[in-house]
């Protein structure tokens, strides 16, 4: 049996898939299953799979179930004693699977490692952004007040615990990853592997732009996770609904609406105020100040010079070690 599955939900996703496939196959670490979940597709799916000579690679069909139905097919699939998650559109840098065995190797009572995640653009270049959590442990409070995560294709999870917290909700057509790690740390730890070793894309299309959806599903999710949350952590609701208003704020920002932006500011303060003196938040006045005086591309433009300088004194810090 393989010690890995790697499971590659796929919907009409063939301009991306063959790359990510390739980051795959291409790990360092190969004792795993790669598949495919083909979840009702109608382009060339199919026909391309046919062509992988891999014989770790397999694909499945079936009709159209949704990110979380297609991902439950393949933890119902799956062989390998460690299960690792790969969106269509993403990539894997070369070691990832390796260093998250080798993680959860060393450390029986972990049930989840994840990675940091380095921002790609639409053509897998960097974009300058790198999600680089801490958090380790007992993580469900950081879990409810930030994106500890941040993507589906970072985390590796062994089999065993989804015979503990079940399978993901189909209900939640977003969010679905939240209601998972929500789940899965009101009963094990969690580690990080601390490089950017996944490659998450973003685009104008991509699902986590449908911003009302996504509100509305981390909604569901909060609620599920208090439903169950012993009395002595209930206070944390009001931080989570902080934390997911002053996100939305975030989201408006970026589309060069500073008043929407204001109007979640204000919600958040409501929901929690003490949020109103955190880092996230003050960065966030900052934001909405600049777009205001130079817009939305100006804001872009400093913010990407800023990035680069930032890279610069790295990069020199690093040569000169």
């Amino acid at each position: 049996m393989p010690q890995v599955t790697v499971i590659v939900p796929a919907y009409n996703a063939m301009t991306y898939l063959p790359e990510t496939v390739n980051s795959a196959l291409a790990q360092s670490f190969t004792d795993f299953e790669l598949l495919i979940i083909n979840d009702g597709s109608t382009d060339r799916l199919s026909t391309w799979a046919a062509t992988l000579s891999d014989p770790r690679v397999r694909l499945i069909s079936q009709a159209n179930q949704g990110l979380p139905g297609a991902r439950n097919t393949g933890i119902r699939e799956a062989q390998g004693q460690y299960i690792a998650f790969l969106d269509a559109d993403d990539l894997w840098a070369p070691t990832k699977l390796e260093r998250q065995v080798q993680c959860l190797q060393a450390n029986s009572t972990i049930g989840v490692v994840y990675t940091w995640t380095l921002l790609v653009d639409e053509v897998g270049q960097p974009t300058g952004r790198i999600f680089a959590s801490q958090a380790e442990g007992n993580v469900w409070q950081q879990l409810l007040e930030t994106d500890v995560i941040s993507n589906g294709s970072s985390a590796m999870v062994r089999r065993e615990c989804f015979e503990k917290v079940g399978n993901f909700d189909r209900t939640l057509t977003s969010a679905e990853d939240l209601d998972m790690w929500l789940r899965l740390a009101a009963h094990y730890p969690f580690a990080v592997v601390k490089e950017p070793l996944t490659l998450y894309r973003q685009y104008a299309s991509s699902m986590s732009k449908n911003r009302q959806r996504m509100f509305q599903n981390l909604r569901m999710a909060i609620e599920k996770a208090f439903q169950t949350a012993p009395m002595e952590n209930l206070h944390l609701r009001s931080r989570a609904y902080a934390s997911i208003t002053l996100n939305q704020a975030w989201w408006s920002v970026g589309e060069g609406d500073c008043q929407t932006a204001k109007v979640w500011q204000q919600q958040a303060r409501l929901h929690y105020p003490k949020i109103q003196y955190s880092q996230k938040y003050l960065r966030l006045q900052i934001a909405v100040l600049l777009t205001q005086l130079f817009g939305l591309h100006g804001y872009d433009g400093l913010r990407h010079w800023t990035r680069s300088v930032y890279r610069m004194v790295l990069d020199r810090r690093r040569s000169s070690c």
